[in-house]
């Protein structure tokens, strides 16, 4: 099975992977797109039971629940993650500093045709639509505040920060990267990782973890409790980020992707974005249809099923 999946996997894992290094863009939002975020929310689920099982001392159980893991779903998923970042980093970095207003309307289009997508999937009525506006609401208001650098953050704080980070980045609509900027931690974390800081890096990957193994079990409950209810929480999120992919932003040059609070009218390079973020919407809707029936996303709410079974 793995043999026969790998590649079509690898190519999902790269996508995401290419979204997550991009702050503003989330991994979470190719893997919704792409039909399988469900199950990879399950995927972690089981690897965070092992993990709580290797820390109760249950070796029986650590072997038990390895087993279950999907392995053959994560791990090409993981490798086409990698070889996105180390592919694709420093590309994405030069153009995010030479070419901003281009590649925020770009990743806005993406964004936008994920929106298209993930709508569908979703039956509306009034409490699913108010969900989805106030969670939109919200992140529009959440995603326009930043703090600034902390320089020397105490490592309770860097703790927290790689739990926060973790759990965004599986989120759609909302990346890690921007939510370290946000707790003006991203220029800290890139320096940490860049001089070796193995203190720094293994609190806040134990932070990471932690956090991973706790929200996944989390979303993995309600996702699938209340699928419907969660699909347009997550439609709200990608809805209200579109804050910071705006591409015509009134800030200081080189400073485009970390501050988001004075948005303007475009002006200036206008014709190009708005070509490039009908490119990146056909793109995203393109890709969905090609998932078509590969999609394993199709969950009912639980209280749906029950309702259905006793009519």
């Amino acid at each position: 099975r793995m043999l026969k999946q790998a590649p079509m996997q690898v190519v999902r894992g790269f996508l995401m992977g290419s979204a997550d290094i991009v702050p503003g863009v989330s991994g979470g939002t190719i893997a919704l797109v792409l039909g399988i975020y469900t199950h990879l929310i399950d995927t972690v689920r089981d690897g965070a039971s092992v993990l709580g099982a290797a820390v109760k001392g249950d070796f029986s159980g650590v072997v038990e629940r390895f087993k279950a893991v999907d392995w053959a779903f994560l791990i090409p998923l993981l490798v086409g993650i990698g070889v996105a970042v180390i592919a694709l980093s420093h590309t994405i970095e030069h153009l995010l500093e030479t070419q901003p207003v281009r590649m925020s309307a770009a990743f806005f289009g993406l964004v936008i045709g994920s929106i298209v997508v993930t709508a569908q999937r979703f039956k509306p009525d009034p409490v699913r639509m108010a969900t989805l506006l106030g969670v939109a609401i919200v992140a529009f208001f959440v995603l326009g505040l930043r703090s600034g650098t902390v320089d020397d953050p105490a490592l309770p704080f860097v703790f927290i920060a790689g739990a926060i980070a973790i759990c965004a980045m599986i989120l759609p609509g909302i990346s890690g990267s921007f939510l370290l900027l946000m707790m003006g931690l991203y220029e800290t974390v890139l320096g940490a990782v860049s001089d070796r800081n193995l203190v720094f890096i293994a609190v806040f990957g134990l932070g990471a973890v932690l956090g991973l193994a706790g929200f996944s079990t989390v979303l993995h409950w309600a996702l699938h409790h209340y699928h419907q209810l969660m699909l347009a929480g997550l439609t709200g999120l990608m809805l209200g980020s579109l804050r910071v992919l705006w591409p015509w932003r009134e800030v200081p040059a080189g400073k485009e992707f970390q501050d988001v609070s004075n948005m303007s009218m475009p002006s200036g390079d206008v014709w190009m974005p708005i070509l490039l973020a009908v490119v990146g919407g056909v793109l995203v809707i393109g890709l969905s249809i090609l998932a078509g029936d590969d999609s394993e996303d199709e969950v009912e709410d639980e209280d749906e099923v029950q309702t259905t079974s006793v009519g």
